[in-house]
Formats: C-alpha cells, structure tokens, sequence
C-alpha cells in the first residue's frame, strides 16, 4: 500500500475523526495511519478497518504512556519510514505533517482544520492555563511546535482549508495560500424523526465551546429542555454547574443509533463555540431538518443560513441574547425550517466531498 492519510490520533468521536475515516472509506486503496486510537472513540466503530488493514495505529489503543502531543509527534517523526515510497500522502491534524520529513517522492497535500491556535491567535489563552513559573517554558515550547508545523507545511504541494475562515487563518499567521473544501457530512445518517420536546448539544464539552452559556440559559428557563449529548475535559465542571437541574440532561457520548435518535428527534440544536474553524454539528443537525441557534462569527456563517436555518446570535455572546434565541424558537417555527434546514446540509454531503478531494488527488 502506497497511499496514506495521516491524523493525529482518533481522541473522540469528532468532526476531524470521522472525516479521516470518511477519507479512507471513501477514496479506494488509503490506509490511515494515526498516534493512538483512545477509548473515547470507540463510537467510531474503526474495527472493520483494523481487520482489512485500512487503518494503522503507530502507538497502541488505549491509555497512552506518553503525553499526547509528545507521543504523536514521536510517532510520526521516527516510525513512519514507510512513507519513503508513498504515491500519495494526505497530512490532517497539528501533527502528523511532521511525517512529511520522511516522504520520498509522491504527492504531499495536507487538509487543515486550522492552523495550532497555541501558536498564533489564542497563544495567551493557552499561557494562562500554565503556573506563572511555567510560562516562559509552555512558550518555547509553542515556539518549537510553530516552528516544526511551518516546516511541514513548506513541503506540501497543496494546501486544503476546511472554510473559509480557516483560508484567513492560514494566509494571516503563514502567509500561504490555500483552497477550500468543506468537510464532510453524512446526509443519510441524519434523519428527521419527529419533533420532541427538547434542545440538544452536540458540542464537545471544553472551555472554548461555550456549553457553560447555554447551561446558564436554560438554568433561567425551567420550562425548556436541554439534552447535551456529548463529552469532554469540562465535563465535570459543567455538571456541577448545572447543579442537578431537571430540564438538563448529559448523555456523554453517544453511540451512533443513539446520536441519530437525539438529533432526529430534537427541536431544535444549539452551538455556540469561539470562532469556530467550520463546525460540523450543525450541518448534521440542518441534515436532520433542525434548526441551529448559533454565533454570528466564524465557521458557522459558512453554514447557517440567518433566519432560513437557524438563528445566529451577536459574536458578544451572553446569558441573556442567548435566552432571547431560545424563547424565538417555538416548535412552528423550527418545524417551519425543516425543509430548508435538509436543502442547506446536502450542499456539505460526504458524496460531494469525497468528489472533490478524490480530485485533488488525482493532480495534485
């Protein structure tokens, strides 16, 4: 096998897992290559590629003995001598591009979800995660990522951004030019199935997601209901906020009939991140006909259409303006939207997708 797609590792069941297993189930003859595979994917039911040698893992399942970064990284610079015959290699994630140091001749093209905000836009955001002590230590360190990942990306024959907001981000922070094409979403693996009584969540559950908002807005909002259908680092944070509140409910994450049932049957989904660099639960919520309470920034004005297919909120988001969305959805009005909703999420279908990477790769 000549032919690669290469992913930092399957951490969750999230939008850049599943478009590198999209990637190689889609284009014939790819193997995926990746760190490690962690528990909390085991919803991406990846065993059937195991089995057919269609997916690689370079560390081992499982809990990892390394730090992750520190692991992926280690992986892909010394155990991926393989690629010195490669036809062609499909780099994705913060990492994995630095296997393209041990790619002989072939095609290099690298598909990006964004550029390491560590390094570039939200660097001060990350610093104060660290002890004051720590700080200048935690900055070099960016400082070497930054360094190795422009690197990588100075070896690629082509560059693919996932939206147009991350296009900016790459021609802001490395001063290249890139194209786009939008991930993936599998239009018939959402379905409407009713309309039930509830809100749903499909963010994962980390600071910069916002989910702590929309547990404030319905904590004011008794008579609505909120289904958070998802997992993450904030996850114990978020529930203790949420202080046992009857009309919220977390399901951690869902298995894949169980995703489709929460989605198809909500009225209505809500999404709310920082500057999100595309952002596919929405359009998997637009496929299912639900309408999507969103952000007026980032990625999400690539896909929710303002007052057709959701309702974007002002980017200044608060309790309050978020609460305001919520009351301006009634089930009429989100029912109202169906039919726009699914015309909207097939301009994202995993068919045309896959059409037009599998184009990329042809001539590169």
């Amino acid at each position: 096998m000549s032919r690669y797609v290469l992913y930092d590792y399957l951490q969750v069941s999230g939008g850049a897992e599943r478009l590198s297993l999209d990637l190689v189930r889609g284009l014939p003859g790819y193997q995926l290559v990746v760190s490690r595979i962690y528990e909390q994917a085991r919803f991406l039911a990846v065993e059937e590629l195991l089995g057919a040698d269609g997916l690689r893992c370079l560390g081992g399942v499982g809990t990892r003995p390394l730090p992750r970064i520190a692991e992926a990284l280690a992986c892909f610079t010394w155990r991926t001598g393989f690629l010195r015959d490669a036809e062609t290699v499909v780099y994705s994630g913060l990492y994995a591009p630095s296997a393209v140091f041990n790619q002989g001749g072939g095609a290099r093209i690298y598909y990006c979800h964004t550029p390491p905000r560590y390094v570039y836009d939200w660097r001060d955001r990350y610093l104060v995660r660290f002890a004051p002590p720590l700080r200048p230590l935690a900055a070099a360190a960016f400082d070497a990522l930054g360094r190795r990942y422009e690197a990588a990306l100075g070896r690629m024959d082509r560059i693919i951004a996932n939206s147009e907001n991350v296009r900016s981000r790459i021609r802001q922070h490395l001063g290249l030019e890139s194209e786009v094409i939008h991930p993936p979403v599998d239009t018939e693996r959402f379905r409407w199935t009713g309309q039930g009584d509830y809100f749903v969540s499909l963010a994962r559950l980390e600071p910069h997601k916002r989910v702590d908002l929309i547990i404030q807005a319905f904590l004011g909002l008794p008579g609505q209901k909120l289904v958070i259908a998802s997992g993450g680092r904030d996850e114990a944070r978020l529930k203790a906020l949420a202080k046992g509140a009857p009309n919220i409910v977390f399901t951690g994450w869902q298995d894949e009939e169980g995703l489709r049932a929460c989605v198809g049957g909500a009225r209505a989904a809500i999404y709310v991140p920082t500057d999100e660099d595309f952002g596919m639960s929405p359009v998997e919520a637009m496929a299912a006909g639900k309408p999507v309470i969103g952000v007026r920034e980032g990625g999400m004005l690539e896909t929710v259409l303002d007052g057709e297919t959701g309702t974007l909120v002002a980017p200044a988001l608060d309790v309050e303006s978020l609460r305001e969305a919520i009351g301006d959805m009634p089930p009429a009005r989100a029912l109202a939207m169906r039919e726009a909703c699914e015309t909207q999420a097939a301009r994202f279908s995993k068919k045309l997708f896959l059409e037009r990477m599998e184009a990329v790769t042809r001539s590169p």
